[in-house]
Order: structure tokens, then sequence, then C-alpha cells
């Protein structure tokens, strides 16, 4: 039995159902879980002060008395949970979080979700849930959603590899090293020495080094220290900054030893921030792949006093359709305490098409939120003009396109739809022109949007580090500075066709790095 489930907005009387739509055709039911089973419940309340954009970047301590969750609200949440049956985990009123725990039955007494099953899902037996989820109608107008009833696998990795046996959907023609890739879009940095060409060494007046963070979220898989150290001396790259692994919500840095698996993003997002700035700290936060396991992801991250992230790379996601609208009203808002904070989100757009390897076109989310800068692709030859990376159906080809769930922002210029157009930027993608990693120790060739979100986040590092300041949300300046992308109008993927100004195949195009530098060095902070 193939699990599949929808539902729609329901408000009844002296209660609030919200919606979960999710479909996940892996899922195969197995039948009722039993009142023992146990529940992980996060409620995303809302903050204290609605976000305003554009808003200031914040200080933490500025951001916590505008917009951290209600303390009033978080005792309403907690009182009522404890009188359920459930441990109140953690109140976070920062990530405007309250994270419960306890068995199935009691967790059902306060939010009567409907239709629990467990299911199958690869190796993992997981809670399913289609259907609604009923809000205490004291507490309808805080809680933005309810998630842990579900614990699915949401995403999907973003990268396609080329294999060393020569089964990829061809030889790759062409390849670079990240540091390669970074050199040829000009991106601002000292040169360290070796092969790599670019650092991020930038200092003040005073020859104090400009420190910069880059969180990669990562929903599986891991990486060994020594074979990513072994990756960087072999590229002559003088890595400074620290690699630390952030183990979240019961996930952990676990190497699966499979290229084609989570190990091929993890290592590939590490390989790309890391060379392209080395001297950048790189915090990989590790957390399941189900809807809560993301959402703490982007949420420690965000709230990480001690890494404290600067910019925060995402290469997981899935089309829109297949989540709930609950889940990403949640991520967006956590998306929106990101910028609040000066962390620019960087995130692949898809790597497979306007449809999204659904049936109808659609935008992959989360890079569909309007507080994230989402990332496409492109096919870089050694010669000749860059355009859209498309290989056909096999092959894969730049995700992009529109939202159904989130409106246009009105600093997207040219975007002629009501609703938010993906990608923001993109870059180099194509597997056949693809960047130069290892994987589990073995070298490879790989490609995709994966590679093009940490590509941006260490863009941004480099640029942080030369204006002094943090970016925050960035695409409101890049729609206002098109001069310094390369416009690509050439190319599609398959539901939309690249062209001059922005467009749902490569966005604004790729960077012109040191034009980005120079004027994000003279905007003004702005989320």
């Amino acid at each position: 039995m193939t699990a599949s489930d929808t539902a729609s907005l329901v408000i009844l009387e002296g209660s609030r159902y919200i919606a979960l739509t999710h479909t996940h055709p892996d899922a195969t039911f197995m039948g009722d879980p039993g009142d023992d089973h146990p529940v992980r419940l996060l409620v995303m309340l809302k903050p204290r002060t609605p976000f305003v954009q554009p808003v200031p970047i914040l200080s933490r301590a500025d951001y916590i008395e505008r917009h951290a969750a209600r303390e009033d609200i978080i005792e309403r949440v907690s009182e009522l949970a404890t009188q359920a049956g459930l441990t109140v985990e953690r109140a976070d009123a920062p990530a405007q979080l309250v994270v419960l725990t306890g068995a199935l039955s009691k967790a059902r007494t306060l939010f009567h979700p409907e239709h629990i099953g467990l299911y199958q899902v690869g190796k993992r037996q997981c809670l399913g849930r289609h259907g609604g989820i009923s809000v205490p109608h004291e507490l309808a107008s805080e809680i933005v959603a309810v998630m842990g009833y579900d614990e699915r696998p949401v995403a999907r990795t973003h990268f396609r590899r080329i294999k060393a046996d020569g089964v990829a959907p061809r030889a790759a023609g062409t390849s670079y090293t990240p540091p390669q890739v970074a050199a040829h879009y000009g991106f601002p940095g000292t040169t360290t020495g070796g092969s790599s060409g670019i650092g991020a060494h930038f200092r003040r007046a005073d020859a104090t080094p400009l420190a910069q963070t880059i969180a990669l979220i990562e929903l599986g898989g891991g990486y060994k220290t020594e074979q990513m150290a072994q990756y960087f001396s072999a590229l002559k790259v003088d890595r400074t900054g620290k690699l630390v692994a952030v183990p979240v919500a019961g996930g952990s840095n676990t190497p699966e030893g499979n290229p084609d698996g989570a190990d091929g993003e993890v290592q590939l997002d590490i390989e790309v921030a890391g060379s392209v700035a080395p001297a950048a700290d790189i915090a990989v936060y590790f957390a399941p792949n189900q809807n809560t396991g993301f959402l703490e992801a982007i949420t420690t991250a965000t709230h990480d006093t001690a890494n404290a992230p600067d910019i925060m790379s995402i290469s997981w996601g899935g089309p829109e359709s297949s989540w709930s609208t609950q889940d990403m009203t949640a991520m967006d808002q956590a998306f929106q305490s990101a910028a609040a904070l000066g962390i620019t989100v960087c995130v692949a757009s898809g790597d497979s098409g306007a449809d999204d390897g659904t049936s109808t076109p659609t935008a992959d989310f989360p890079a569909s939120s309007p507080h994230v800068l989402a990332c496409g692709g492109t096919s870089l030859p050694k010669s000749g003009p860059e355009v859209a990376w498309n290989d056909g159906a096999e092959g894969g080809a730049t995700g992009g396109g529109y939202s159904t769930q989130f409106a246009k922002p009105n600093w997207q210029a040219g975007n002629t739809q009501s609703m938010r157009g993906v990608p923001d930027v993109s870059g180099n993608a194509d597997p056949q022109t693809g960047y130069r990693v290892t994987v589990d120790g073995q070298s490879t060739v790989i490609g995709g949007t994966s590679a093009v979100a940490p590509l941006w986040a260490a863009l941004i590092a480099l640029c942080n580090a030369r204006s002094g300041k943090k970016a925050g949300l960035v695409a409101p300046v890049l729609y206002a500075s098109t001069q310094d992308l390369n416009d690509i109008t050439s190319g599609g993927n398959n539901g939309y066709e690249a062209a001059s100004g922005w467009d749902p195949v490569t966005g604004l195009g790729s960077p012109k790095g040191t034009a980005i530098a120079a004027t994000l060095s003279g905007a003004s902070a702005q989320a």
C-alpha cells in the first residue's frame, strides 16, 4: 500500500485544523503504531512581533526582544502538554519552538491528529499522518505548526555524480576544481599559494582576521576529517578554518561509504565551501531526514551562539507539492529569523528541471522561500558561452519555476508573475562541466545545484570578510544590481527558457564575484 495523503485547511468552532499535504511514494503502510509509540513534537509559535520586510539586521539581544516567542504563550503550551501527560523537552523562545515528547496516546489527546499510521521507508520504520491536527482554540492564533506526527523523509539531495566506470549519463568532457570555478567567476580573495588561487584572508587595518562561519545543513551521511584534510592538501589549499560536526535531534556525522548517497552531498558541500573560502570555519549540522529534523537543523544553526554562522548552505529539498503548508510556513519563519540575524541562506533549486521530478511544473522547497537565495544551475564549458544546465530527463536539468505557496516578493524585479520565482541566481552545475572532488576517499566529478549553494555561500563569506559586515538576505541587493551577474540567455529546463534578465531557469545569472563584493561592501545591511 502506497502512502498518499492530502488535506485542505479546515477551521471548526473551538479548534483550528492545520492542513497537511504530503506524498511520499516510497512509504508503505504497515499498520497502527500502537498507543505506546514514542513521539517528539515541535510546536512552532509566532514571533512576539511580526517580521517586517525589509528589516535591519539585528543584534541577538535586539532580535530576542522583538521576535522571540511570547513567554506566556510558551507557558500555556507547556501547561497543556503537561496536563496531557507529555514532557516539555525544551522551550526555545528565540527559535519560537516548544519541543514535546511522550507516548502517542498522550500526544493524540492534545492535538487530535487524524489518520496516524506506521510506514516503512527503505530500512526505516516511521510515523506518518494525513488529515488534520486540532489546535486548542485559545492558541489558534499563536501556533504556526505542529510537527512530529509525520516522520517520513521530506527531502532529497541535489547532486549528480560522474561515475568512474562511465555509467553516468555520459563521460565528463570538462571538469574543474572548486577554486577554478571560483576563479572563473572572479571571486574576491588573495592567492594563498598552490592551485587554489582563492582565499578568505581579508584583514582589517589592525590586521585582525575577519572570521566567517558557513553552516551546512545535512540530513544524512557524513565525512571523515582526515579525508577532507587530504582533499584540501591535494589541491594545495591552505585551509585555516575549522571543520566541526554538530548533532541535531538524534542526527550525527555517520559516513555510509556510499558516494551516491548522502555522503556525496555532505562531502561535496564541505569541499566546495572549504576550498573556495579556506579561512572560513565550517559547521556541519546533521539531523534526521524528516520535517522536524530539517526545521531543527535550521533553527539550531541560526541560534547557535558557539559557532555563530554567518551563512547557511542547504542542498536538500523537494517539490512544493510534497510538503505540507504548515511545514513550509514554519521553515519560512525560521528563514526570516536567520535573515533578521544577518545570516545569508543559500539553497539549491533542484536537479530535475521545471517539474522537479513530478508530472507538473513546480518549484523546489526550501529554495522557493522568499527569504533565501535560490541557486540554479548552468553549464560552464572551457570555451564558448555559459548556458542553462540541461542534460535531458536522465542527466538532470536546473530546477526553476514558480511557487504555489509564496507570493512574489516586492524586490523580485523581472518576475512578471504574482508568485515567487525560482531561482534567484545560478552557477556551474552541469556534471559534464562538474567539480573534481573526492567522496569517501575516491576521486569523482559531481554536478548539480547542490554544488552551487555552497559555492554562493563561500562567495558571501568572502564578501562579508571584505566588507566587515553580514550580508543577510542578499537577494534584494542583487536584483537591484543586475550588472553584477552574467546574464544567461541560452538553454532551458524542460518547461521554461532562459532569456534576457531574470528568468525561471538561471535567475539573474552567474556571479561576477568582485563586482558583487564591491556592491555588498557599499550596501546597507538588510534582512
